[in-house]
């Protein structure tokens, strides 16, 4: 055989060896079920033979809220009322399709909380939209028994948050002091933002049993005021609680907030936004600009915070320094389209939900999506 002839299947091989290690590094995300992690894994992310990307479940309608049991096993609502189960071994099924749910607008079945002491009590809180007579809309926070996969003991904790087609608010996560925090949107009523008596545009901090918390700074419910339509909760590692916030809508968007939650601050909606200052009011840490965001889930992982885009179809990294944000990066822009929550789960990995059934995005196949994330690898 000639030189020439053994050259050229030399370069042969070269190529097809390099378009098979090119198309394995770019091919899409493995169409499969994961199994889910041990409640006993890792916080930090070490392996480097996890994935980028993976599936855990697929076909939904509108995931909002994700949160795990201490057994590993993933609770995960969906807007038009389900609540659904992924077991550890990555069987899915659902658990309550609740009937007083009403999805109207942006309102649905919406936030997820598991009681810091589940494995004693079995409770979890829901945060869901319905209807009263005369078709007026409201929210409500529920607590209810979890147990053998089953709903039980709805007990209603706080009722008739004002509610509204948008503006809906709906995050609910327990902060370091063992107390549920509640983000209400100002449900189109701008005015109520500022009304430290009403619960709509707030930030709540509750008891279990849905009381106010001792040291609330106004004596009932209320956190923190001044808010538009909150959508994400997370806590740093010094204990600072961050939010997100979605700013201005009409007649032009942008403007949307990452804001440092101080107790009894006025973070000034509808009077101020995006740089803009008054006495009395908190500007944001970082805002939108011109852009949009609509920023929902957020959570805290390895200095940076984490957030998913609504409008901006990406995963957002908000690199802090200290209480202030030194960089903002981007992941996944446009390639899943509408992320909404983003949690941490026990094997450090981050868990996003997709939304483009929620009647703002284009459905891709196989929408919607939760994916697990390798924070390594990004």
């Amino acid at each position: 055989m000639s030189k020439w002839v053994i050259g050229f299947i030399i370069v042969i091989l070269l190529v097809l060896g390099v378009g098979y290690f090119f198309f394995h590094k770019t091919s899409a995300i493995p169409q499969k079920t994961v199994t889910l992690p041990s409640p006993s894994g890792d916080l930090i992310p070490t392996t480097k033979d996890q994935p980028a990307l993976s599936i855990v479940a697929q076909d939904l309608d509108t995931p909002w809220a994700l949160a795990f049991l201490p057994d590993g096993s993933l609770l995960f609502t969906q807007r038009p009322g389900t609540l659904s189960m992924i077991a550890a071994d990555g069987t899915q099924r659902q658990v309550a399709q609740m009937s007083e749910v009403a999805e109207i607008g942006e309102g649905g079945l919406l936030g997820l909380a598991i009681d810091p002491e589940f494995s004693k009590n079995n409770f979890i809180y829901m945060y869901y939209t319905y209807q009263q007579s005369g078709e007026n809309t409201r929210n409500r926070v529920v607590r209810y028994t979890f147990k053998d996969q089953q709903l039980s003991d709805p007990k209603i904790l706080i009722d008739a948050i004002p509610g509204a087609p948008n503006h809906d608010g709906g995050r609910m996560k327990f902060g370091p002091d063992g107390f549920l925090y509640i983000t209400t949107g100002d449900s189109q009523e701008p005015s109520l933002a500022q009304d430290k008596n009403s619960v709509a545009g707030k930030i709540l901090r509750v008891t279990t049993d849905g009381k106010a918390a001792s040291g609330n700074p106004f004596g009932n419910l209320v956190y923190s005021y001044g808010h538009r339509n909150p959508q994400g909760l997370a806590w740093d590692a010094t204990g600072n609680l961050w939010a997100t916030e979605h700013g201005r809508s009409i007649p032009i968007s942008g403007l949307d907030e990452l804001n440092l939650i101080k107790a009894g601050t006025n973070y000034g909606w509808p009077i101020i936004q995006g740089d803009e200052t008054r006495s009395g009011m908190q500007t944001p840490v970082r805002n939108s600009g011109s852009t949009t965001w609509a920023p929902a889930g957020i959570v805290y992982l390895n200095g940076s915070l984490f957030f998913g885009g609504l409008k901006g179809q990406s995963l957002y990294e908000a690199v802090l320094d200290g209480q202030n944000i030194s960089d903002l990066k981007v992941h996944f822009k446009g390639k899943f389209g509408r992320v909404r929550d983003v949690i941490l789960g026990p094997d450090g990995m981050l868990y996003i939900t997709t939304s483009n059934k929620d009647g703002r995005g284009s459905p891709l196949a196989n929408d919607d999506k939760i994916l697990r994330v390798n924070p390594a690898k990004l």
